[in-house]
C-alpha cells in the first residue's frame, strides 16, 4: 500500500458515515421538496419551487414564522441570561453548591413530553395551581396593580386556549427547560477562567464584582458564550414535544403556537405531505446552517483578535 494513500485508511469510514447519516438523508429531503410526493403513492410530480413559494406567501406559513420567531427570540435571551446569572451564583457560593446545581438542572433531566403534562394541569383555568394562587391573592394589596384588579374582576386568562398568551406559556416552558442547560455549559467555562487574572485586575484597580466580572469573567466567557447562544438558537427552532403535548391537533389557538418542528410533523406524518414537508426542513435546516456559520465566524474572529 502506497504511503501516501494510508490516510484515506482513517478518514474513509468516517467520510462515508458522515455521507450517509447527514449528507444523504439532506439531499434526499432537497429532491422530495420539489416534488408533490406522498408515502404510498407510485411516483412524484416534479413541482419545482412551488412548496417554496406556498412556505413564504400562504398566511399559514406566515403564522408558522412568526410562532417561531417570537419562541426563538424570548427562549435565548432569557436562558442565557439565567442560565449565566445561576452560574455566577453557583460558582461563588461556599456550600450547597452540589444542591443547587442538581435543582437547576432537573428541567433538563425530565422528560418534557411528563413535564408539559404538569405543565397542563397547573395552567388549568378552574383547578389549576397558577389561577388558584392568583385568586386567592385578591382582596389584598394587590388588586391595585391594574392587571392583577383586571384578573380579579373578571377572572385570570385561559392560559393556554387563548391566543394572546399561548406562546408566551410555551416560551416560559422553554426558559425553564433550557437555562439549566446553560447553567452547566457556563460553569464549565467559569472553572478556566485563571484564578492570577483577577489577582492582576485586583491589583490594578478592579475592586468591585462588577469590575471584575466586566474586565475579567465576561471576556474570558467569550467563546463559551457564542457556543451556548448558537446552541440555544438551534434548541429553540427545534422546539416540538411541548407544542404537541399541549396542542396535538392544530398548532394552538389560531396557528399562535405553530411552530416550525410541528408544521414539518403535521404536513408530513399527519398529512402525509411529503414534500411540502421536506421543504419546510430544508428552511429549518438553512436557519441552522447559518446560525453555524455565524458561531464558526464568531469564533474565528475572537482567535484572531487574541
Amino acid at each position: 500500500m502506497p504511503r501516501s494513500n494510508a490516510h484515506m485508511w482513517f478518514v474513509g469510514p468516517a467520510l462515508i458515515l458522515m455521507f450517509v447519516i447527514l449528507l444523504l438523508p439532506i439531499g434526499m429531503a432537497g429532491v422530495l421538496s420539489l416534488t408533490d410526493y406522498s408515502l404510498g403513492n407510485a411516483g412524484a410530480s416534479w413541482v419545482g419551487l412551488d412548496n417554496y413559494e406556498k412556505i413564504f406567501t400562504r398566511s399559514t406559513y406566515a403564522k408558522m414564522f412568526g410562532a417561531t420567531f417570537r419562541y426563538v427570540f424570548v427562549v435565548v435571551p432569557l436562558s442565557v441570561g439565567l442560565g449565566l446569572g445561576a452560574a455566577l451564583l453557583i460558582h461563588s457560593t461556599k456550600r450547597f453548591g452540589d444542591l443547587y446545581k442538581t435543582i437547576y438542572f432537573l428541567p433538563v433531566m425530565a422528560a418534557l413530553i411528563a413535564m408539559a403534562i404538569v405543565w397542563e394541569f397547573a395552567l388549568h383555568p378552574t383547578i389549576g395551581l397558577v389561577n388558584s394562587t392568583l385568586e386567592q391573592g385578591c382582596g389584598t394589596f394587590l388588586e391595585s396593580w391594574g392587571w392583577f384588579a383586571q384578573g380579579c374582576e373578571r377572572g385570570f386568562p385561559l392560559w393556554l386556549t387563548d391566543r394572546k398568551y399561548a406562546i408566551w406559556v410555551v416560551s416560559f416552558i422553554g426558559v425553564w427547560q433550557g437555562f439549566g442547560f446553560n447553567m452547566v455549559l457556563y460553569l464549565a467555562g467559569l472553572t478556566s477562567v485563571p484564578r492570577e487574572l483577577y489577582q492582576a485586575a485586583e491589583m490594578d484597580g478592579a475592586k468591585s464584582s462588577w469590575d471584575r466580572f466586566r474586565l475579567v469573567t465576561w471576556p474570558m466567557l467569550g467563546p463559551t458564550t457564542v457556543f451556548v447562544v448558537t446552541i440555544s438558537f438551534i434548541r429553540s427552532f427545534q422546539v416540538f414535544d411541548t407544542v404537541e403535548a399541549f396542542y396535538p391537533q392544530g398548532g394552538g389557538p389560531s396557528k399562535s403556537v405553530y411552530v416550525m418542528m410541528f408544521a414539518i410533523y403535521e404536513k408530513a406524518i399527519q398529512q402525509n405531505l411529503m414534500g411540502i414537508g421536506a421543504a419546510i426542513t430544508v428552511v429549518f435546516l438553512a436557519f441552522v446552517m447559518i446560525l453555524t456559520i455565524i458561531q464558526r465566524w464568531l469564533v474565528e474572529r475572537k482567535v484572531h483578535y487574541t
